[in-house]
């Protein structure tokens, strides 16, 4: 995504909207009645599109932990990285062309690092992913009558083991979403939620039975709070950043353009 074009069209939408209101449109006085004419509401509604998108992407896993529970069963993987990933799809085409639809502090901290995203929004994004998260733990506790000790992620096996699986995921995760963002295709935008939903599944089957599947330390935080349980929550904090900065790089690097040797035979020839 090209954060500097979409920071103009944001302006130019805000200038509309400000310009109206000046003008005097009854139907925009009404609906920003209470915002002084002069805020501008591209970095507020940017935080609220987190806010909401990761409030729905916590409260589907809240919500099909905890039916499986009520019902008498147990949550099973399939079940855990559908939801997980159809919640991606529906949050990327609601809120992807308003913030980029991150709804992941581990995303927000790699792009800002490598992919140009600005580092005075890092903060205010990972405030809002946090936040939605947490609202939606307590949400969803409040909602199904649950124990917030359900919602936690904790390593099954070892702590090494959750670690380096979440890394791993991770880094699959944003090696892909690298690829979508500055790789050769571009075009298939109208197709990205549903890639990067794939991927949210294939990343939970691979974690879920070793770490719970979270690759989000905001997934894994806000649970921690409202259940007041941090025995482990270090893992799930580092293991996502750490991973996400390697997805990113690994794709920089293989995607480096060099000067072709005029001794060396086309790609083409050698994959025949």
């Amino acid at each position: 995504m090209n954060v500097e074009v979409r920071s103009r069209v944001f302006d130019q939408e805000a200038g509309s909207t400000l310009s109206s209101l000046r003008d005097g449109d009854p139907s925009t006085q009404r609906l920003f009645r209470c915002i002084p004419y002069e805020l501008d509401l591209n970095p507020l509604r940017i935080v609220i599109a987190e806010l909401v998108g990761t409030f729905i992407l916590m409260f589907s896993v809240c919500g099909v932990i905890s039916s499986t529970q009520l019902s008498g069963g147990h949550v099973g993987l399939l079940e855990y990285a559908a939801t997980a990933g159809l919640s991606v799809v529906v949050v990327v085409y609601s809120i992807g062309h308003i913030s980029g639809a991150h709804l992941n502090p581990s995303i927000t901290i790699a792009f800002a690092l490598f992919g140009g995203f600005p580092w005075s929004q890092v903060p205010f994004y990972i405030m809002a992913q946090t936040l939605g998260a947490t609202a939606a733990t307590l949400a969803g506790v409040s909602v199904y009558g649950v124990n917030p000790d359900l919602m936690i992620t904790k390593p099954a096996l070892s702590c090494v083991s959750a670690f380096f699986v979440e890394l791993v995921a991770t880094s699959i995760v944003v090696f892909l979403a690298s690829a979508l963002h500055c790789g050769p295709h571009q075009n298939l935008s109208n197709l990205t939620g549903l890639v990067i939903g794939a991927v949210i599944s294939l990343g939970v089957l691979i974690t879920g039975p070793i770490s719970g599947g979270s690759m989000n330390p905001a997934r894994s935080l806000g649970p921690a709070v409202v259940a007041w349980d941090f025995e482990y929550i270090w893992v799930y904090m580092t293991a996502p950043v750490i991973g996400a900065i390697m997805g990113v790089l690994t794709y920089r690097t293989i995607s480096l353009k060099s000067r072709p040797s005029p001794h060396s035979p086309p790609v083409s020839s050698l994959l025949r």
